[in-house]
């Protein structure tokens, strides 16, 4: 099996072979296919352009005897049509007085019904021409040379309309103006859902205020600081408390506080009794000290018990330097950082000073787990 050959029926083999318009399209594949190489050859002269496409022509007579019916008796010799490409799906061929199906050109003697053999003929197939001839290619008859004694002519197609119908397929333009359609609607809903928008504009909520050190101040657990690490890390910061020494924790009767560590390190955990006693933090005198007269910000790094979240309260007792007023943050089970600042008068402190934290203001029963209490003092 020749490469042609080959080719169409690998081809024929993609869809329904009996259907006869999906065999034409395959034939007009093929001598698209030849048209397409031949113009990107230059070098090929006429008379092996021409060769070529009989090759094929040929090739294509072949595979179509394959799917035409047995014909059972033959008519008298005469003008038989040929079988043209894209033609109705059934036209009816006239041999002597009576028309008989399907079109095909018959050659050789008359014979009766009773000794006509049965077998296949060969069907005439048109040379396809492209919509483009070749440059100074001479004009090519579409006609087939017919067998001895018969004059079957094959004409090319003259209908204007069907040329340019082949030029531009009404699929084409159909499915060129769906897709524009898709894109179009595509974009539209892009544009309405802003997916062309930045952060800052598809952020409409209105700016949240900064958390205040007023008496009593809330702040949400979304609006606390960044994680622990994130702050900054230039400050000169001073430890107020830490869990490896928890020497320095009260907490009432009705209150706990135990040391604890998993994965995101050591922590103390603090309970607040039923009574909303809270768990003191001593802040040394020298702390004091160095703070006296200088405006202060104290970091408390702590998050909620797991699956838990809670509302801790904060107040502070600093002696002769004050108070910091009562604070209080939601508390999430992501471990933040929660920040109050104090203007300490320039005094001297006299005695130590304490941090209380209720784990929670509701009295619940939540527990708080503190990972770290510290200070620096603002430049």
């Amino acid at each position: 099996m020749d490469a042609i050959e080959k080719a169409i029926r690998n081809a024929l083999e993609k869809g329904n072979a009996e259907d006869r318009a999906f065999r034409e399209r395959v034939y007009r594949s093929a001598f698209a296919a030849l048209d397409r190489a031949l113009q990107a050859n230059p070098g090929v002269t006429v008379e092996v352009a021409i060769k070529r496409r009989k090759a094929i022509q040929a090739k294509i007579t072949e595979i179509e005897s394959e799917f035409l019916p047995a014909v059972p008796d033959v008519g008298p010799q005469g003008d038989a049509p040929a079988v043209e490409l894209g033609a109705d799906p059934a036209p009816a061929v006239e041999t002597g007085r009576q028309a008989s199906s399907p079109d095909v050109v018959v050659d050789g003697p008359v014979q009766s019904a009773a000794d006509a053999p049965r077998s296949r003929v060969l069907p005439v197939v048109p040379d396809i021409m492209p919509d483009a001839t070749l440059p100074d290619a001479p004009a090519i008859d579409m006609s087939v040379p017919a067998a001895a004694g018969a004059t079957t002519e094959v004409a090319p197609d003259r209908d204007e309309r069907r040329i340019r119908g082949r030029r531009l397929p009404l699929t084409a333009i159909f499915l060129t103006v769906t897709l524009l359609a898709a894109v179009g609607i595509g974009l539209f809903f892009a544009v309405q859902t802003g997916v062309f928008k930045t952060s800052a504009q598809l952020d409409t909520a209105p700016p949240e205020a900064p958390p205040t050190v007023e008496d009593d101040d809330f702040t949400p657990a979304d609006g606390g600081p960044a994680k622990p690490g994130a702050a900054d890390q230039s400050r000169d910061w001073i430890n107020v408390f830490s869990p490896a020494d928890a020497s320095h924790v009260s907490a009432p009767s009705d209150a706990r506080a135990e040391v604890m560590k998993d994965d995101t390190g050591s922590f103390l955990r603090i309970r607040s009794g039923a009574s909303g006693s809270a768990i003191s933090f001593d802040v040394g005198q020298g702390v004091l000290e160095k703070l006296a007269g200088k405006h202060a910000v104290f970091d408390i790094i702590a998050r909620s018990e797991e699956g838990k979240e809670t509302q801790i309260s904060v107040d502070c007792n600093f002696g002769e330097l004050g108070d910091c007023g009562r604070k209080r943050y939601a508390v999430g089970q992501q471990q933040n950082e929660y920040l109050f600042d104090v203007q300490f008068p320039d005094k001297h402190p006299g005695s130590a000073g304490t941090i209380a934290i209720n784990s929670d203001f509701d009295k619940q029963g939540k527990a708080a787990d503190i990972y770290e209490i510290r200070v620096s003092i603002e430049p």
